[in-house]
């Protein structure tokens, strides 16, 4: 007798997108997130409109403080370490958590799946949740204090998990989930504009992934995506060989997109140009909580998430 039984996340990507479809295939009824970072591509806020509108479903959008999200995010770009995403990661969990948590829904289905993203190598990426980490790269490089921003860690995650009785669904993994037919689905069924990259529904996620990290720390994201396409058969090996020939980016793209980010961020492009240039850091040259999420996670799997 709830008006929702679940919550998804939509970003106007197609993984999201394609959960939203599945769910209402099912008769569940959903309540739709998105979190609104400032960086949402045109394509992505057609599709999230035209998804809601088209599958009838209720849909909430958080908006972040830009001036606080914006000065945290060029404090982590500053700070020279590969996970620059971490801000925007630890904002949509929160937030996902949060609504859930109002609306008394006890089910958060995602979109992360085995098939588009199961292989990603540990050394590429560090927690997100890691709260310590982020409040020190804040404290050295930020100008802004971290009042509204929705921050989210293990303290959080427990009392969600635990006391909440919140649980992740990836429903993406209990069914055959093919990208390409799934893309032609959402095209005919609820007029999907296809965007172009993983990922890429984001201006800045764009950037980030296609030349920030190749470029920077030499870390192509498409190496994991074509990975974990061979394994569930969508490419085949020879195929992702000749595809990482080409370059990650297009050099005109990325030339507006330095020019749009530099902008947004209020800074120069000279001077964003120096901040792409400082010397790559580790996430390990900052205080970090990594021992400790360690230990927490580690007993976590064994005695509770079994």
């Amino acid at each position: 007798n709830k008006k929702y039984d679940c919550l998804i996340g939509v970003s106007g990507g197609t993984d999201s997108s394609y959960v939203a479809f599945i769910v209402k295939e099912l008769g569940l009824r959903p309540l739709a997130v998105h979190m609104d970072n400032g960086w949402n591509s045109e394509e992505s806020v057609k599709n999230i409109r035209n998804l809601c509108t088209q599958l009838n479903i209720d849909y909430e959008s958080y908006v972040l403080d830009w001036e606080e999200f914006k000065d945290i995010q060029l404090a982590v770009l500053k700070s020279s370490i590969v996970e620059v995403e971490i801000p925007t990661d630890v904002a949509i969990v929160s937030i996902l958590h949060k609504v859930a948590s109002r609306n008394n829904i006890k089910f958060i289905i995602g979109g992360g799946n085995y098939a588009t993203e199961g292989i990603l190598p540990d050394l590429w990426f560090y927690n997100p949740k890691d709260l310590k980490l982020l409040k020190s790269i804040q404290k050295v490089f930020g100008k802004k204090k971290m009042k509204t921003f929705p921050t989210f860690d293990w303290k959080k995650e427990v009392y969600y998990k635990l006391f909440r009785r919140i649980k992740m669904v990836y429903i993406l993994n209990l069914l055959p989930y093919n990208k390409p037919e799934a893309l032609k689905v959402l095209k005919e069924k609820v007029g999907y504009h296809e965007y172009g990259g993983k990922h890429h529904e984001s201006v800045y996620t764009r950037f980030i992934q296609s030349y920030f990290q190749p470029v920077k720390f030499n870390l192509d994201y498409r190496r994991a995506t074509f990975s974990s396409q061979i394994c569930s058969g969508d490419i085949s090996r020879d195929e992702a060989l000749e595809s990482l020939k080409e370059l990650p980016y297009e050099i005109n793209q990325i030339n507006n997109d330095k020019d749009y980010v530099s902008k947004k961020f209020g800074i120069t492009l000279d001077e964003f140009e120096e901040i792409l240039n400082l010397p790559p850091k580790s996430y390990k040259d900052y205080p970090n909580d990594e021992k400790w999420l360690t230990f927490i996670y580690n007993l976590y799997k064994k005695y509770i998430n079994n």
